[in-house]
């Protein structure tokens, strides 16, 4: 049996989404933009959706626009930014998702931004200060900075930026794909313009997601053809998809706090495993950090396996999926342990976990590791 520990990368359908889907897939498919029964129907479906999403993140149904998933919604924050609200410098980070480093660079290299990269130390922390002082420095920027990394797990305090950035009337984005269903957000009490997330990180299908952009900031489309969502973001909906989504948040509020603590505890036990058995075992970032972390993501610097064929590789020959970094950047050094000056003579791991997962497919693992670094010292 395979021990699945690549959740960051996506998680595996919940089968009670799966069945709140079924109908939705057999029966009613009708167009929701049809004017029939049918389509009336599967419109009607949608709007509920949107309106309990809505309900659980605080919002207006009217702020809540369903997109294929987080990096379209990503990209339509940004590029609304810059080309629906005129915004001409933006601030990020080195550590944020390529849906956003790479719209970013694409916008700066065509000349319609300055970007700006706020300092951090060698553990990933932002320097919030710096920060302060490059929105101080222009008039109005737009400042994308994720909620939680998807590589090492640093939790970026997303609400004191969002106070800053309404100190200096920036508008703020971020890509909360990683936290949305594992943390609850309030977007009343939030100071976010833009908020993007995505089903399958919380056991919905792929394929779906959603932006959430607040009452009176414009967006252009990134989508053109009908007049779907508003006429915001063109093309049938994707309606088992959305109705998918809807469940899987449901179920991930309706159990948030039970499976954080169980999460946590799997999290918690195979530090302690790793230290015990593993020498000269490191973690990167703030990853083993509880206070300054994802829960559900723990990135692990390994000893290096000269003339093998890589930690990786040999784990998933022993039936163990996990990640070298992130899924996204597969074949490519990681720019996220790059930015934090990993020593890149170390096997980097991520582990990354969901309600799924059990203690006895850590001691599994751990054995597997043991067995490893002993045939290399053998």
């Amino acid at each position: 049996m395979r021990i699945y520990l690549d959740n960051a990368a996506t998680t595996p359908l919940d089968k009670e989404v799966f069945d709140a889907m079924t109908p939705y897939l057999l029966n009613h498919y009708g167009n929701p933009s049809s004017h029939h029964e049918q389509g009336r129907q599967a419109r009607q479906a949608i709007e509920d959706c949107r309106a309990t999403i809505a309900g659980l993140l605080n919002a207006s149904p009217q702020e809540i626009i369903f997109t294929s998933g987080g990096t379209e919604a990503d990209n339509t924050a940004i590029l609304s930014a810059v080309y629906a609200e005129g915004v001409s410098h933006v601030i990020t980070t080195r550590f944020e998702h390529h849906a956003v480093l790479h719209t970013l660079i694409d916008l700066q290299a065509k000349g319609h931004i300055k970007l700006s990269f706020i300092e951090h130390d060698e553990k990933g922390n932002l320097d919030l200060a710096h920060l302060e002082l490059l929105l101080q420095s222009h008039s109005r920027s737009l400042v994308s900075v994720m909620h939680a990394n998807n590589e090492v797990g640093n939790l970026n305090d997303i609400e004191v930026i969002g106070e800053l950035c309404e100190k200096y009337n920036a508008l703020f984005h971020t890509d909360t794909v990683q936290t949305i269903g594992h943390y609850r957000h309030d977007l009343q009490k939030l100071k976010v313009h833009f908020l993007a997330a995505s089903a399958h990180k919380f056991h919905g299908p792929k394929g779906i997601g959603f932006l959430f952009c607040r009452k009176g900031v414009k967006l252009s489309r990134l989508i053109h053809g009908g007049g779907q969502e508003g006429r915001l973001r063109a093309g049938t909906e994707n309606i088992h998809g959305i109705i998918g989504l809807t469940q899987a948040l449901q179920l991930a509020y309706a159990h948030l706090d039970e499976h954080q603590q169980q999460i946590q505890n799997l999290k918690n036990y195979l530090i302690e495993r790793l230290l015990d058995e593993v020498p000269e075992v490191s973690f990167n970032a703030n990853s083993a950090n509880a206070e300054k972390s994802l829960y559900t993501v723990l990135s692990v610097a390994f000893p290096a396996l000269h003339n093998e064929p890589g930690l990786l590789r040999c784990l998933d020959e022993q039936q163990i999926s996990v990640s070298g970094g992130s899924a996204c950047s597969t074949g490519s050094a990681s720019h996220v342990l790059q930015a934090l000056g990993a020593d890149e003579d170390k096997q980097h791991i991520r582990f990354s976990f969901s309600k799924f997962n059990t203690k006895a497919e850590i001691d599994l693992v751990i054995g597997v590791l043991q067995q490893i670094y002993q045939s290399v010292a053998a």
